[in-house]
């Protein structure tokens, strides 16, 4: 196999150091850092993203390759442009009010930040009036809410409707997501985007910014 070949099965095996490691050797090999990301990292957190859409990998495993993954990113990043490694969007996410879950969330955001997105996490809890207050304080092209409790779920048209009433929605795309969330309910709630798991959350992110 490739250099590549193996950098992308590490990232699908969660090996943290050996990504590291292997990343810095495709550099010192003389591959651009851009060559690297796109055709060894990339590909190796699509096959992980594939695999738990079939559930042969679960949550635990995921945040595991999404380490390895960033830890690829950190090792690359410094040889990446400026063009290339510009964020391409800014993403608010948080955990609605009166739920305190966040292994999703955290899920979520180490894929965001892993594929160059912005992210500002409010953390677990969050009512309604701080994400409105985060919208307006840094103006995000994506607000992610998140929600593990058929309990909380009200919490995300609660929170919509407030983002509206504040006249915030101009620009700004909402995102829901969590165990209990369907695309019906999203659809029905004024959401822009569904995801069913981080890694679709991601690579929507990237068909549409």
């Amino acid at each position: 196999m490739s250099l590549f070949d193996d950098i992308s099965l590490a990232v699908q095996k969660g090996e943290v150091e050996e990504v590291a490691s292997l990343a810095k050797q495709a550099l010192e090999q003389g591959s651009g850092a851009l060559e690297v990301l796109n055709n060894a990292l990339m590909p190796g957190i699509e096959v992980v993203g594939e695999k738990f859409g079939r559930d042969e990998l679960f949550i635990p495993e995921v945040m595991m390759c999404a380490q390895a993954l960033q830890a690829g990113i950190y090792t690359i990043n410094p040889f990446l442009t400026k063009e290339e490694s510009s964020y391409k969007a800014k993403i608010v996410l948080g955990t609605v009010a009166n739920d305190v879950h966040d292994l999703g969330k955290n899920l979520v955001k180490m894929m965001f930040t892993a594929n160059g997105f912005d992210v500002v996490d409010l953390g677990v809890d969050v009512p309604a009036e701080k994400f409105a207050t985060a919208v307006k304080e840094h103006q995000p092209q994506v607000l992610g809410l998140s929600a593990l409790l058929t309990t909380t779920m009200p919490e995300m048209a609660k929170t919509i409707k407030h983002i509206d009433s504040e006249g915030l929605r101009d620009g700004l795309k909402i995102m829901v997501g969590g165990a209990p969330v369907t695309e019906d309910f999203a659809r029905e709630i004024g959401a822009d985007i569904y995801a069913d798991n981080a890694i679709e959350a991601a690579n929507t992110l990237k068909s549409m910014i």
